[in-house]
């Protein structure tokens, strides 16, 4: 891949995340927007709404970082272990998921809270990393399935770690849903840019 392509790239995604965390923002914040847009506030609705961008654009750096560090570890990951390169992918995801429902349960939950809701979060992000696998194996070849769910769940957790350690539902969605959408488009739009086929 050429700079004018790494470039267009890092602009896309940037803007990309910029604005899914504005929707996000938006959706979870409305009581306060809404304040605003009906008391005619412009200039503060309009200051609200581009730090939700800006927001946004550090998240995408934060999206993209993670995505040329797994191109790196996945070539080290074929070169070290080969053929079960794959089946480590596999026990790492299960790895990661457990984790992010059992610590997150034992760190943050009152006595008598029920253990539904963390199951829930990490059923969301693989369901979600599940789709992404599918369409991304469907573009190019069966191969990509593995790697594609293991980059959507263990490092899209890895880079949602800063809030994971505070827990803050605000926080915690504001930062998984534009880290999702990032990482699901760096993911889909790759072999369009570097001319990869479908084998």
């Amino acid at each position: 891949m050429n700079s004018r392509k790494w470039v267009r790239l890092f602009l896309s995604t940037l803007l990309i995340g910029g604005i899914a965390t504005a929707a996000v923002g938006i959706v979870f914040n409305w009581e306060e927007f809404g304040r605003l847009l009906l008391r005619l506030e412009m200039v503060e609705f309009m200051a609200v709404l581009l730090w939700h961008i800006g927001v946004g654009f550090i998240f995408s750096v934060i999206s993209q970082a993670g995505f040329f560090a797994y191109l790196t570890v996945h070539r080290f990951g074929l070169g070290i272990f080969r053929s079960l390169w794959n089946a480590v992918q596999v026990v790492l995801i299960m790895f990661v998921l457990f984790d992010l429902v059992y610590f997150r349960y034992m760190t943050f939950a009152d006595k008598g809270d029920s253990i539904i809701p963390y199951l829930l979060t990490a059923l969301f992000i693989l369901v979600v990393g599940l789709v992404v696998a599918y369409v991304k194996s469907a573009q190019t070849n069966k191969g990509a399935f593995v790697p594609a769910l293991f980059f959507m769940v263990v490092v899209t957790v890895i880079e949602w770690f800063p809030v994971l350690r505070i827990n803050d539902r605000d926080w915690l969605y504001l930062m998984l849903i534009p880290l999702l959408v990032c990482n699901a488009y760096q993911l889909l739009i790759l072999h369009k840019l570097t001319g990869g086929a479908k084998q």
